[in-house]
């Protein structure tokens, strides 16, 4: 499918039209990505030739902001994956709003039980500050079905995500830095807008799989 989309400026107007979470999860770390931040990493992979045409999977997808912008940007597929049954219910409202677009399949899992093969990976996992290794098993699920990655954590897991990506046969190409805003959705929250500093790291497979 061709780009719904002609700039990162039209994508992230149509993203920050989304639904987001009604009752956020803090114990599985469900914070809303800002559409301007989820427009920018998904332009770059598109000119990185790593969207139109491709079968990608949404690890942890939540509301979908990143596979609904994907497929805006002409993905010929996208899995949409996550454990909460309620947070898939919004992102296929979200994506109801959107026509001439490339297939979808939602999968209610547990993303190490998600067993397809895709082209890339896009995912926003939780950062593993409620659940210790939380992002661990993102990535490594991610390594094993997809040559491609584009993976967000917290810019201070650098060393981490670079050292379990060359472990698993895979490197990082390139590495954009966010200050990424969390809007205060929980009690414990003392300031209206959080920002906190993120990373979205592209990893290519560069040892083929056994």
């Amino acid at each position: 499918m061709p780009p719904l989309v002609n700039s990162k400026a039209r994508l992230a107007v149509e993203l920050s039209k989304l639904e987001v979470f009604e009752d956020p999860d803090a114990g599985t770390e469900q914070y809303p990505m800002d559409s301007e931040t989820g427009a920018e990493v998904l332009w770059n992979a598109y000119f990185h030739d790593d969207i139109e045409g491709m079968t990608i999977a949404d690890l942890g997808c939540g509301t979908g902001i990143l596979g609904i912008g994907a497929l805006i940007l002409g993905a010929r597929k996208v899995f949409f994956v996550d454990s909460d049954q309620n947070v898939l219910e919004t992102a296929k409202r979200n994506l109801s709003k959107f026509t001439e677009m490339g297939q979808k399949e939602f999968v209610h899992a547990d993303v190490a039980d998600f067993r397809h093969n895709v082209d890339v990976v896009i995912q926003n996992p939780p950062f593993g500050t409620k659940k210790k290794h939380a992002d661990r098993d993102f990535l490594i699920k991610a390594f094993s079905i997809a040559d491609i990655i584009y993976t967000f954590h917290k810019s201070t897991s650098k060393d981490f995500i670079e050292k379990i990506a060359r472990d698993n046969g895979f490197e990082a190409s390139h590495h954009w830095n966010y200050d990424f805003p969390i809007k205060a959705s929980q009690l414990f929250h003392k300031r209206k807008i959080h920002r906190i500093k993120v990373g979205c790291w592209r990893l290519e497979r560069v040892q083929k799989k056994l």
